[in-house]
């Protein structure tokens, strides 16, 4: 380094480390001062300017010294420590003596005070001087050398104006020393290649007055040789203005963290414990999970939901204003279905490169923020296309901002930058001034109304467009109908698919055989791809059925050729009933899947009972109350019913004239209490289940119907109205020889017709036989005295349920249903019909 015309700092080889420095002084010369900027904090000083001639000294040492090898002598040695001598250019004394050459180029003066006579250095400097003055060189020129004095400014007024004048155009410039945040070699590596040279500076922005910019130096760019050496580390806000080449620095410092060396010595990979396979490999693409994650399928058949490193999907500023309003992120986000369908046109079902950037480790709940499982989060690319970077160049997402020392990243991290401040610029999606797109999709699932208003039309449309949004089960699937913007629940018409686990009334019930594998083959060929479908009718649910087409395939033919699905009795009516049934017949023979325990099953015939018994008939009036699902069905005595009534007015009136306090009352199961009903009035009822105080599972015992209500509306039972006063009312039964069915929407039906004829209406009841969990009864209406449950079985709603047991053999179920229970059309079609002998 050189201090001034008459200063340098020399340093021998490096060994193991930096070497140490020594600052030398010229010996018998003395050259002009260089500005010095006055201190700061001290208003009373001031800036020092040049000395005529004191830079061009300076820079006559910098161009001839830095850089090079120089041999010195040391002559005389202060009390500070501070050293003069004479430098020569060269291993030996033999080379060029510089202060020699700054005389004589009149760029410094001769020490003439104290002079030797005997002492040759000093006389050939002054006659160097002396031919100096003579030639009118440098100081010795006319003029006094005042237009070698600098101007210099320490503040820049105006960066950004400076910046835009000189971006991206190379300024000559020599280096100067400045700190570095790094360790001391870091520092050696920076001033051993730039201090004092002649460098090209291009200016990239200005930042908060700060001004950024690139050192190039003839042998290479600083910047990528600290990065590679592990001296720096690359910084984020600054990347993004860099345009020399990000990846290039990247590179770089992968490089030295790959080689572990200085700052990275300790550095671990994020995917360091990952097998290569692991880390990147080739998968298709099962489904799109709203705008950052999608499942994939690898090729050994498992499932893996894969997230787009380093981005963050569209998400609602603030809280829910619509409280009421079931809040559906998908469509009340802005811009996330637009970011879904991006995604989904460009994605399902093709296969896609996985390169695993790192694994996001699962994080518990905190304030405010909610519980994550782990994630491995990837960079996915398809045809050379990087789907996160096209994803946020459309303003779909936005970049998530790390910590400078979080290395679980992207690896195309200023690829993605780039594209964001690309979508910032040009006002795409989310940085767009324009009004959000709002969706306004009605769910029609399970509004039987909208839907049966809405059938005639999809029924005129014949084929209509489609979205398989969600697959339930084989056979079960929310669509998103497009041109109707709306979304609805469709059954797939002529078939039976093995049912999944599910929670019903008595419980969970188990998955049949094969359900699964029959979801997997919908998901597989339909989800989230458009099809077409053909609606044919709706369900008591509002459910439409009908056939689902993609690509010239049936699903409910495929599911049948697969033999994952049976042929309903219903497909008869289809055009598609012949094929169908050619297909089952052919899995059927193969014995597969479904088929594989399948036997053919011999004609029985139908015995006649011959032996004749009279029946005893002993029917009592009651009031049928409540009717359950399963099509058991809850009934009061009509001779104690005025009891109920009695007991029922003196309870509220005591409750009204002393109101239990609210929240009081802590329940727990089977404890007998009074609880508020949708009425406002109050009713005695049996705690089922607590799941918690705003989800608490009551039974009404006098009337036989269920409800959850919440804590608040639970008191004490009073002891004056207890079940030891008035035993509980309702009381349950099923109906004799009735066959109950096995198929949901069979079921129903049935559930619906008893609903509306005997409900809250007075009967005539018989026990016929016990059952296991309830007596089982026969009941006529009170008016005609016509047996329901003949009617139901004349309107082909239920069958016939022939008892096995020894003591009702004698019993003629002729009697009851007549000529219907020996036309028994189910031997062979039993199982076809939902139905179980």
């Amino acid at each position: 380094m050189v201090l001034s015309g008459c200063a340098i700092i020399v340093r021998g080889q490096p060994r193991g480390g930096p070497p140490p420095e020594r600052q030398i002084n010229l010996s018998n010369i003395r050259a002009g001062a260089m500005a010095r900027r006055a201190a700061q904090g001290q208003p009373d000083t001031k800036d020092t300017p040049d000395e005529p001639w004191a830079f061009q000294a300076r820079e006559f040492l910098r161009k001839k010294l830095i850089g090079k090898e120089v041999c010195f002598t040391v002559e005389i040695k202060t009390a500070l420590g501070r050293e003069y001598g004479m430098v020569y250019l060269g291993r030996d004394t033999t080379g060029e003596n510089i202060a020699d050459s700054l005389v004589n180029e009149g760029l410094a003066t001769v020490r003439r005070e104290g002079i030797r006579g005997n002492n040759p250095d000093q006389a050939r400097l002054c006659e160097l001087e002396d031919q100096a003055k003579a030639s009118k060189k440098g100081l010795w020129s006319e003029g006094g050398g005042t237009h070698t004095i600098r101007d210099i400014k320490y503040i820049i007024e105006n960066p950004r104006n400076f910046i835009d004048s000189l971006h991206q155009r190379p300024i000559n410039a020599d280096g100067a020393e400045s700190p570095e945040p790094f360790a001391a070699e870091a520092k050696f590596f920076t001033e051993s290649r730039l201090l004092q040279r002649d460098v090209q500076i291009i200016l990239e922005s200005c930042p908060n007055q700060i001004i950024l910019g690139t050192i190039l130096h003839p042998n290479g760019n600083i910047t990528e040789l600290l990065l590679k050496e592990g001296f720096a580390r690359c910084v984020d806000w600054s990347m993004a203005v860099y345009t020399q080449g990000a990846e290039k620095l990247r590179a770089a410092e992968r490089s030295a963290k790959e080689r572990k060396v200085r700052i990275w010595k300790d550095y671990v990979a994020p995917t360091a414990n990952l097998d290569q396979k692991d880390r990147q490999f080739v998968a298709k693409v099962m489904q799109v999970v709203n705008a950052d994650a999608m499942v994939v399928k690898l090729n050994s058949g498992e499932l893996k939901t894969i997230h787009l490193s380093s981005i963050r999907p569209p998400r609602i500023e603030g809280e829910n204003k619509d409280k009421d309003k079931r809040f559906r992120p998908l469509y009340d986000i802005p811009y996330m279905f637009e970011a879904r369908e991006f995604l989904r046109k460009k994605l399902i079902g093709k296969k896609v490169n996985v390169t695993v950037d790192y694994i996001r480790a699962a994080t518990g709940p905190g304030e405010g923020t909610p519980a994550f499982s782990e994630r491995t989060c990837a960079t996915v690319t398809i045809g050379g296309i990087n789907i996160a970077e096209a994803l946020v160049s459309k303003g779909l997402a936005t970049i998530i901002r790390y910590r400078q020392d979080d290395d679980q990243r992207s690896s195309h991290y200023d690829e993605l930058l780039a594209a964001e401040a690309r979508a910032i610029k040009n006002g795409k999606g989310l940085h767009s001034k324009k009004e959000v797109p709002i969706h306004r999709v009605a769910d029609i699932s399970g509004e039987t109304q909208k839907a049966k208003q809405f059938l005639p039309f999809l029924q005129r449309a014949g084929r209509s467009e489609a979205v398989v949004e969600y697959v339930f089960s084989g056979s079960r699937l929310k669509l998103y109908m497009p041109k109707e913007t709306c979304l609805i629940t469709f059954l797939l018409a002529g078939i039976e698919c093995p049912r999944s686990s599910r929670n019903m009334p008595g419980g969970m019930q188990v998955a049949e055989p094969f359900s699964d594998e029959a979801m997997l083959f919908t998901k597989e060929l339909v989800l989230q791809r458009e099809v077409e479908v053909e609606v044919e009718s709706m369900d008591k649910a509002g459910n439409f059925i009908g056939w689902l087409h993609i690509e010239g395939v049936n699903l409910s033919i495929a599911l049948v050729e697969n033999a994952l699905s049976k042929v309903h009795f219903t497909a008869e009516r289809s055009a598609y009933y012949k094929t169908l049934v050619s297909a089952e017949e052919s899995c059927r023979q193969r014995k597969e899947k479904i088929w594989a325990n399948y036997e053919e099953k011999p004609v029985e015939e139908v015995v006649h009972v011959t032996e004749e018994k009279e029946r005893v008939a002993n029917y009592r009036a009651v009031y049928v109350t409540e009717i359950c699902d399963t099509l058991h069905f809850y009934t009061q005595d009509v001779e104690t019913g005025g009891q109920l009534e009695s007991l029922m007015e003196t309870m509220r009136a005591e409750i009204a004239s002393q109101p239990p306090v609210e929240g009081s009352y802590a329940p727990r199961r089977g404890d007998i209490c009074i609880a508020k009903f949708a009425d406002g009035e109050w009713y005695r009822a049996k705690v089922e289940k607590v799941e918690s105080p705003a989800k608490v599972h009551v039974f009404y015992i006098d009337y036989g119907n269920r409800e959850v209500v919440s804590s608040t509306r639970l008191a004490a039972m009073p002891p004056a109205f207890g079940t030891r006063i008035l035993p509980a009312q309702a009381t349950e039964h099923a109906f004799a020889f009735i066959q109950v069915p096995q198929d949901e929407d069979a079921r129903a039906d049935v559930v619906d017709c008893i609903v509306r004829d005997i409900q809250n209406s007075q009967c005539l009841m018989n026990v016929e036989y016990s059952g296991v969990t309830c007596p089982h009864v026969t009941i006529q209406f009170g008016d005609t005295k016509d047996d329901v449950g003949l009617g139901l079985v004349k309107e082909g709603l239920v069958m016939v349920d022939v008892r096995k047991e020894k003591h009702l053999q004698k019993i003629d179920i002729t009697t009851f249903y007549g000529y219907l229970f020996h036309y028994d059309f189910r031997a062979d079609d039993a199982d076809e019909f939902g139905y179980r002998r």
